[in-house]
């Protein structure tokens, strides 16, 4: 997975000196949560079209190399990098009215598809993450699988985002709340556990979560 420069020093700067085992989960999270940040910036450079698509293959490959590949996962990258290019085109004007129009209307449809594949995907890498559980690290797998059910939410148009406000969701009985490379879950007995993403350098990435005092 290409991760720019920034997100390279993040990784690195977390990880200090203990090395760790990298883990599927993770660098799945890692690298889709690099692909939503590069595409953003992406996004403001529209003559950059081939960058986004090799960013949309690198994703997929990246899903194939942790989790050997998943159909509806590949139809979600490609509807978001259409999607994007058409909010780019649309961003930049000079359309004809009926083209426009037509382009409005197939957003709307690809919105829809992309809504309906979410709960698939989540419950596939759920599925995967809880194969392959070490027991030792439950609670690493349970922050795992809710960052990545937080990084499908955000291909939704329709999910709200907050830029003072975590966005959390639910892993069973436990609560996850994810900021970028932290994040917090809170056990059904109100335990918190505050866990950091970290980059392993040429194996992927780890995450590590340990108890809030």
């Amino acid at each position: 997975m290409q991760i720019k420069m920034v997100l390279l020093a993040a990784f690195v700067g977390l990880a200090g000196c203990a090395p760790r085992t990298a883990s599927p989960g993770a660098t799945l999270w890692a690298g889709l949560y690099s692909y939503q940040e590069e595409m953003r910036t992406l996004e403001a450079r529209p003559e950059r079209w081939p960058d986004r698509q090799r960013l949309a293959e690198s994703i997929k490959s990246t899903y194939v190399a942790t989790f050997g590949g998943s159909e509806e996962f590949n139809r979600l990258v490609n509807l978001d990098l259409r999607r994007r290019e058409f909010l780019i085109t649309l961003r930049a004007g000079g359309l004809k009215a009926d083209r426009e129009k037509e382009m409005q209307q197939e957003l709307i449809t690809m919105n829809q598809q992309i809504e309906a594949l979410g709960p698939t995907i989540k419950r596939q890498f759920a599925n995967s993450q809880l194969s392959a559980q070490d027991p030792s690290q439950a609670i690493e797998s349970v922050a795992t699988i809710g960052l990545m059910n937080l990084a499908i939410d955000a291909f939704s148009p329709v999910t709200a985002k907050s830029d003072t406000v975590a966005p959390a969701t639910e892993v069973g009985p436990y609560v996850v709340m994810g900021q970028g490379l932290f994040s917090e879950v809170r056990t059904p007995e109100g335990r918190i556990f505050r866990c950091a993403t970290t980059l392993v350098p040429e194996a992927g990435a780890s995450i590590k979560c340990e108890p809030a005092f």
